[in-house]
């Protein structure tokens, strides 16, 4: 069964860091683009950072400069490294297995929140 298990999140000062992990299985990892989601109470849900299948990564403006996507395809492992966070980062964190070929997401992970207290 194809499935994308979330780790990591939890509560957090602002200033520190958190590591948000995406394990991918029963799917051919290279197929996808991995992309980082997230949704704020009230607000849109609204794309973090993605990760192509190549490694050609894209970071929202809003949190460039903090946060970081990564992947590893031996790992099947898609990976956000969140510093420096704020108040206002706090949010439900999503990865998404976006198929390269179809432009369509297959998959989504659980979801993780993530809190940032001032």
């Amino acid at each position: 069964q194809a499935q994308l298990v979330q780790s990591g999140g939890g509560l957090v000062q602002a200033g520190g860091s958190l590591r948000l992990s995406c394990v991918a299985s029963g799917v051919t990892f290279s197929d996808y683009t991995m992309d980082w989601y997230r949704q704020a109470p009230g607000l849109q849900r609204e794309l973090v950072a993605s990760v192509t299948s190549r490694g050609i990564t894209y970071v929202a403006n809003i949190v460039k400069a903090r946060f970081t996507i990564s992947r590893d395809n031996a790992q099947n492992t898609a990976t956000l490294q969140m510093n420096a966070l704020k108040p206002e980062d706090t949010a439900v964190y999503w990865c998404a297995a976006q198929n390269e070929a179809l432009g369509q997401y297959d998959y989504w992970g659980q979801g993780t929140q993530v809190t940032v207290s001032s």
